[in-house]
């Protein structure tokens, strides 16, 4: 039953101690459902504060599709989509999950799909970001984190290659990434943000580079997790990714670090 705004018994227990924001317990609710059992009340405590922070930074309304692939107990739970609707599972099997560190790829098969297409929303508005526990191998292929499916045109990438480089959104595809030293080994919350035709801000290890190269129209395509470009898979491990409209990279990374160093001690 709900008291207010917590719910209080079944598989979506919380503490009758806490109070929950109605978006993180409907959440926490379809992951334990999702799992089959219920969730520790320290994680649950946890990402309630994580999506109760990001509300008052005002990122909250800037993610259209989000998930945090780390607290919960399986892959169905982990991904659930926080926001959005849910991505379709390409060959991720349960030895690919930890609750800590959550998902790593193979190379090779393995991918999300979400369906969230890259031109569904304005192309000088929009954001994609994820969080990196364990950096892939760099080959003669860029290693995509996420990004559409194409080489050409107005494609998204957020991706590391032998260059040392982070592509961002509405590139042409003569276009080079931008230069981030060691960008294939560092962890951490890595995204680009564009906010006009001519402005895009990339962030990894906790600092912001301003590029200034035009947009071109986005491509119709959907956006892949560990998976971009042909033959751009990825064997990351990463634990989070958001898509959606224009947002501050910063205070993101601020709030899922927080997150995340959290879940690593908690669980």
């Amino acid at each position: 039953m709900l008291i207010g705004n917590t719910r209080i018994g079944g598989i979506g227990s919380l503490s009758v101690n806490n109070t929950y924001d109605a978006d993180a317990l409907n959440y926490l609710t379809a992951v334990e459902a999702a799992d089959g059992q219920a969730l520790e009340n320290s994680v649950k405590i946890a990402i309630n504060t994580f999506v109760k922070g990001c509300k008052t930074d005002g990122t909250w309304s800037a993610l259209t599709n989000a998930c945090i692939m780390a607290g919960a107990r399986t892959i169905a739970g982990a991904i659930v989509p926080l926001k959005g609707i849910a991505p379709t599972n390409n060959n991720f099997v349960s030895g690919d999950y930890n609750r800590k560190t959550g998902l790593i790829g193979d190379n090779s098969t393995k991918s999300l799909v979400t369906q969230y297409n890259n031109s569904s929303i304005p192309t000088d508005n929009d954001h994609i970001s994820c969080y990196v526990t364990q950096s892939p191998t760099i080959g003669a292929v860029a290693k995509v984190f996420a990004g559409t499916p194409t080489g050409t045109g107005g494609r998204i990438w957020l991706r590391c290659g032998t260059d040392s480089s982070l592509n961002i959104k509405n590139r042409t595809s003569s276009s080079t990434g931008i230069s981030i030293a060691g960008e294939g080994t560092t962890l951490g919350f890595k995204g680009h943000s564009r906010n006009s035709s001519t402005n895009t801000i990339i962030r990894s290890s906790q600092t912001n580079t301003t590029d200034a190269t035009a947009s071109v129209a986005s491509t119709s395509f959907l956006i892949t997790i560990f998976v971009g470009i042909s033959a751009g898979y990825s064997d990351a491990r990463m634990s989070f990714y958001s898509l959606g409209t224009d947002i501050n990279l910063a205070l993101l990374d601020t709030r899922i670090t927080t997150l995340m160093t959290t879940l690593n001690a908690l669980l």
